[in-house]
């Protein structure tokens, strides 16, 4: 079973927060797999579908971001599913909007979610789909700038990133994760 998770927090507070960009990422997968992620186990709102032979869970973790790891673990020892079918997604700070990165290990880079997976899973080494919030202005405190919308004026680059991430994660369903890497994180 193929495992795509998109980090975020739980509630209507949070829905449309840059934090919340895996939770976008899951949605549009859902509604291009046409399944809903609504299924409540392991902590997470879960969703299944089949791609081809594969089996697919959608999986948005209900604990807030910094307890992500206790879902993923969860799930992983329930359905004793592989790390190496896990693709995480989640926003990320050093990427622009409009823009995706993939990676398949490394630090949390101060993310509080991929913390929390890297300690309940004992390792750094997992895909990634980097969804691009850019940085918050000097002087404007991080946690404040995370949990806020996205301007107007970003919503066409925030679309095209969403559907750069499903197209990418798609695409890694019946291709290597590295080779996803070379075609998606190429610069535009």
């Amino acid at each position: 079973m193929r495992w795509i998770v998109g980090l975020g927090n739980p509630g209507a507070a949070y829905a449309n927060t840059r934090h919340n960009a895996g939770f976008m990422v899951i949605d549009e997968l859902a509604r291009r797999l046409n399944v809903e992620v609504g299924t409540q186990k392991c902590k997470a709102l879960i969703g299944e579908a089949r791609v081809g032979d594969s089996k697919i869970a959608l999986i948005k973790p209900m604990n807030y971001m910094n307890l992500s790891g206790e879902s993923l673990r969860a799930f992983m020892d329930y359905y004793k599913t592989k790390l190496e079918d896990l693709v995480v997604v989640y926003d990320d700070l050093d990427t622009e909007v409009g823009r995706i990165r993939l990676r398949y290990q490394g630090s949390p880079g101060g993310h509080n979610g991929i913390k929390s997976i890297i300690q309940h899973m004992g390792t750094q080494s997992f895909n990634r789909v980097r969804v691009g919030i850019s940085r918050p202005k000097p002087g404007m405190v991080i946690s404040d700038y995370v949990l806020s919308p996205f301007a107007k004026a970003e919503q066409a680059d925030l679309r095209k990133s969403i559907e750069e991430a499903c197209d990418a994660i798609e695409f890694s369903l019946n291709n290597p994760f590295d080779q996803t890497m070379a075609k998606y994180n190429v610069k535009a």
